[in-house]
């Protein structure tokens, strides 16, 4: 196969567009693949989610992947990676936080992401679902934490619909726009600004949730 998951994360929207032309029914694997590690392996923060959705919603709109196909890999990719996260956070999160694979989970994002707890609670897992590296670690340190499965579960699903369909659809509409069509690496700088800004809003707010503003 000529395009490489290197070109993917490089050059996304065309080599999404190439792998879908080249693999056919075996884009959804890949796709179902990239979602369950980025969301199910707390090591593989990087991967791309929030772009590979809208890409690929973009991709549906242009006739190149099926929209309702897409729809269910994505949602079912989400869901069972968070619950794998979730029961490795549950079984072994102490040892992977104190351990030798604790090099390669970044303090800071774990520091960020128990901030969202403090914040919203149970509902971090479905708030994090918009935010890159926080939606890796919330299931897992859900798990550490130990929160009720039946909760999770609930969370989980709510957030991965509303993720999966917010994204998917918004790049399906798009990608109905004819300059958009012929130009769909215009995504990727509307993707890349939109995912610059929620980190940056989610950072600020986290922020001033550990440092108060104090009335003078």
């Amino acid at each position: 196969m000529s395009v490489n998951f290197i070109d993917l994360f490089l050059h996304l929207d065309k080599s999404l567009s190439d792998m879908a032309v080249e693999l056919g029914l075996l884009i959804y694997l890949v796709l179902f693949i990239i979602i369950f590690c980025e969301t199910g392996l707390v090591v593989t923060p990087f991967l791309p989610g929030d772009s590979l959705l809208f890409i690929a919603g973009a991709l549906a709109g242009t006739g190149v992947l099926n929209l309702p196909v897409l729809l269910v890999v994505i949602v079912s990719a989400a869901i069972i990676g968070d619950t794998v996260n979730f029961w490795i956070g549950r079984y072994a999160g102490a040892r992977i936080l104190e351990g030798r694979l604790s090099g390669f989970v970044k303090g800071e994002w774990i520091g960020y992401t128990r901030s969202f707890f403090a914040r919203y609670g149970g509902a971090t897992i479905v708030v994090a679902r918009f935010v890159p590296y926080v939606r890796t670690f919330a299931p897992f340190l859900a798990g550490v934490g130990e929160m009720h499965y039946r909760w999770f579960l609930i969370y989980n699903i709510v957030g991965a619909f509303l993720w999966t369909f917010g994204l998917v659809l918004g790049g399906y509409v798009i990608g109905n726009i004819p300059v958009v069509q012929e130009h769909v690496s215009i995504l990727m700088w509307f993707v890349l600004f939109l995912c610059l800004f929620a980190v940056g809003m989610v950072i600020k707010a986290i922020i001033q949730g550990i440092f108060p503003r104090r009335e003078l």
